[in-house]
């Protein structure tokens, strides 16, 4: 940290003048000014929380796709599609069973298999071949959108969560002080997405620690860097690559549940997430599952904010953000060159 900051003095002054800034606008209160001007403190709260759940949604749509497009390189624009047959699927498997926690590993089996049969009968011949995957895959995602609407109509799903995730709890952040009394207002939000946030967290750790301090993860890594070495070695890096095709579909398919809890699931889902997941790996950077979450993290909370503050320009803020990426750092924020 000494000789980060000893190389770019102007760059970690900056930075943490602007940490300071945002830690003063999150837990102290406003003063009238800045109410006057930006509106009550607890609009900006939730604006921001609302951002950061959002982003955890996003990154578990967005951590499966880095898996498949930027480990393997496999172009598979179908992945906003199991999303949404995994939030459909998790609907009827929750109003069947009574269990959104049934739904999760469910869901996860049942897509992750989906995934596991379009790599080992369709993808896997068409390895090096991007814009065929993209053109195929492209006909899968329009033949399940078709299906879905088939089956599950056009009208918009919410799954319920369980009776402890409902209503608010109360976040250690001051929303408002009481100028008569003195008393402090405690900033109150959704149980269900500060648990979301949580699991999204515990998620990405996971993957991480998988990805870098397991052999597993050496394998997918050497794989990805020299194939043919790897596989000369003994080593079966089909079923390697199968598995963790398998694992981004499933993840991709708890995701759908989490997104009908929060939000809602209706036709026209899959592709907003598809090209979210795209933005999040262009911002982040391909294969890093770190750029995931904070590209998830930068898009989530750029998009929210903008509905607030500026909603006639929210969706351009987003590919604005991914412009200036591509112009500056093509290889994503926290992406390695190849």
């Amino acid at each position: 940290m000494d000789d980060i900051i000893k190389r770019n003095p102007l760059r970690s002054l900056i930075i943490a003048i602007l940490i300071a800034v945002f830690l003063w606008l999150v837990f102290a209160p406003w003063p009238p000014e800045l109410v006057a001007k930006w509106g009550r403190k607890q609009i900006f709260l939730n604006a921001l929380l609302g951002g950061i759940t959002l982003g955890a949604l996003y990154f578990l749509v967005a951590a499966g796709f880095t898996l498949i497009f930027g480990l393997m390189r496999v172009v598979n624009l179908a992945h906003g599609s199991l999303f949404l047959l995994g939030g459909y699927l998790g609907y009827e498997i929750s109003s069947l069973t009574g269990s959104w926690f049934i739904a999760f590993p469910v869901v996860f089996l049942v897509v992750g298999l989906l995934g596991l049969l379009m790599q080992r009968f369709i993808f896997s011949k068409m390895e090096g071949e991007e814009l065929r995957q993209t053109l195929v895959s492209i006909g899968i995602s329009i033949v399940l959108a078709d299906l879905m609407l088939w089956l599950w109509g056009g009208q918009s799903y919410s799954i319920l969560a369980p009776g402890f995730l409902t209503g608010p709890m109360e976040l250690p952040i001051i929303n408002s002080i009481n100028a008569s009394t003195g008393a402090t207002n405690w900033l109150r939000y959704p149980a269900v997405r500060i648990w979301i946030l949580i699991a999204a967290i515990v998620i990405g750790v996971a993957m991480w620690l998988v990805l870098n301090r397991t052999a597993l993860g050496m394998l997918i890594r050497a794989g990805v860097d020299d194939r043919e070495m790897l596989a000369a070695s003994g080593v079966r890096i089909q079923l390697v690559f199968l598995a963790v095709f398998g694992f981004g579909a499933g993840l991709a398919g708890m995701a759908g549940i989490i997104g009908g809890t929060f939000q809602s699931l209706s036709p026209g889902e899959d592709t907003r997430f598809l090209l979210a997941s795209l933005v999040v790996v262009i911002v982040g950077g391909m294969g890093s599952i770190v750029g995931a979450a904070l590209g998830s993290l930068i898009i989530g909370v750029t998009e929210q904010m903008g509905f607030v503050y500026a909603p006639t320009y929210s969706v351009v803020f987003t590919f604005l953000i991914m412009a200036a990426v591509l112009a500056f750092r093509p290889h994503g924020l926290l992406g390695v060159r190849r």
